[in-house]
């Protein structure tokens, strides 16, 4: 193929009549004479403009939207308004037609219910072409945020032996014919003919293996794949998505939350540095679907600002137990207009409480620390209070919590107890506990979903909408 230019880079050359190459998808054709055209690497199209009567009416016909074609011809100043430049095509070469008649992305605004029907088509759409290309900048702003901290990245593995923490119902991973399983002479299920030699699942959690990594090389990060078989049908949950989980040795509680903080806002300020214009065009495309919401369905404040206020703002940190006086002498609490009234300590904190403490009471983001230990995962670090342990959430407006974590606990007997209580098999963690046997030392560390980030920066209401091909109940 001929080498061509990304439109990226046509639409911010000076235009001197040089000749140009370009290549993309037709998002529409005026007039017989002007052509949208994209390929992918801005949301702006470029406008082709071709000379139809020196072209040949047969091949005229077949430009249409979702026609893939080549255009050479020369960069000039555009003469009609809406662009800087355009090309003057002398020639045009189609690649692939699209039938208007069967194509199905004309251009009108298209429901996200519909364009989740055919997801093999909508990164096509500006919504989807501007939600992936934040998406590719946000993982590499993860990527540079931990690899300028010299931290290492690790691939956990994504076929486990270990549940990680009970996060969740796993999918099973075997090889057995499930026509003709094998089975023990008690009637089990005979792992010994598996694949693995034993049951295995796709992972629900990277953090037990970057624990190990980090104990050795002081700090890591794992950034991928995990799975929940839940049967969850909502807006927020996902079978499968990804997540960032670092872990960081000789680190404390208060180590992690200064780590999480500036994660958040280096990665949130690379976007409103290098994707802004887009990040525009979500707001604005927001802002008309909320149009018609009642007020209290609506974003709490436009998308850009939602972002500043997690960049300027320096978040609150307060321990849970402060949170919930907070919360119980609330107005929303005392009129009972939380749906989850918060009655006494110890309660799990609801997304609606999160949001208050964020967008009423602080108007910050809010860092809630020391979680009673009954709410809270085993490898949590016991307080000296013997009631809490040494976790942390970030809550963030509009979303609630974005990022869990904690203080690890490194002291073996401790551990060792805590396993024993929340009766987590303390013979199958045996490679776990070894860590705290052999070299222990204070660490830390936190998870945070990415397409929950991805939600937050987007705007966008369903996380199905912020990975490209979602899977969930009934849908792969």
């Amino acid at each position: 193929m001929e080498s061509r230019t990304l439109i990226k880079e046509v639409l911010t050359t000076p235009p001197s009549g040089q000749e140009m190459t370009v290549m993309g998808w037709v998002r529409t054709f005026r007039n017989n004479q002007f052509i949208a055209l994209n390929d992918g690497s801005t949301l702006d199209n470029l406008q082709v403009v071709v000379d139809y009567e020196s072209m040949d009416s047969e091949m005229l016909k077949k430009i249409t939207t979702g026609a893939a074609l080549k255009a050479v011809g020369q960069l000039i100043e555009s003469q009609g308004k809406g662009q800087a430049v355009e090309i003057k095509a002398d020639n045009i070469h189609i690649y692939g037609e699209a039938d208007p008649e069967k194509y199905p992305l004309q251009p009108k605004r298209h429901s996200l219910e519909f364009l989740r029907e055919i997801s093999h088509l909508r990164f096509r759409t500006n919504t989807f072409g501007t939600v992936f290309r934040i998406r590719h900048a946000l993982s590499f702003a993860i990527h540079e945020f931990f690899n300028k901290k010299g931290y290492f990245y690790i691939h956990s593995p994504i076929i486990t032996g270990s549940d990680a923490e009970g996060a969740g119902e796993m999918f099973q991973v075997t090889t057995l014919d499930m026509d003709n399983v094998p089975k023990t002479e008690d009637g089990q299920v005979d792992y010994k003919e598996d694949f693995f030699d034993k049951a295995t699942n796709l992972t629900v959690s990277g953090q037990l293996e970057a624990e190990l990594a980090a104990l050795a090389l002081g700090q890591v990060y794992t950034f991928g794949p995990t799975f929940r078989a839940e049967n969850s049908n909502t807006s927020r949950h996902l079978a499968e998505f990804w997540m960032i989980e670092p872990e960081v040795a000789f680190a404390d509680i208060t180590d992690n939350m200064d780590l999480a903080e500036e994660m958040l806002k280096y990665t949130i300020n690379y976007l409103l540095e290098h994707n802004l214009k887009d990040i525009q065009f979500l707001e604005n495309r927001l802002i008309q679907e909320e149009k018609s919401k009642p007020q209290h369905e609506r974003s709490p404040m436009p998308l850009i600002e939602k972002l500043k206020f997690c960049t300027e703002n320096e978040f609150v940190r307060i321990t849970y137990t402060e949170a919930i006086r907070i919360l119980r002498n609330s107005k929303p609490n005392k009129k009972k207009k939380f749906q989850f009234v918060i009655d006494e300590w110890g309660a799990d904190l609801q997304s609606e409480h999160e949001r208050y403490l964020v967008e009423k009471h602080f108007k910050k983001p809010v860092i809630l620390v020391d979680y009673p230990k009954e709410i809270k995962s085993f490898y949590m670090r016991l307080n000296e209070d013997d009631k809490t342990v040494g976790a942390m959430d970030i809550l963030f407006p509009g979303i609630g919590e974005i990022v869990g974590g904690s203080q690890r606990e490194e002291r073996y007997d401790v551990l060792l107890k805590r396993m024993e209580e929340m009766d987590i098999p303390v013979e199958e963690m045996q490679w776990f506990l070894d860590t705290r046997r052999f070299g222990s030392c204070p660490h830390a560390g936190f998870g945070l979903g990415f397409e929950r980030l991805m939600m937050f920066v987007t705007g966008m209401s369903n996380i199905r909408d912020v990975i490209p091909f979602p899977r969930y109940p009934g849908n792969a």
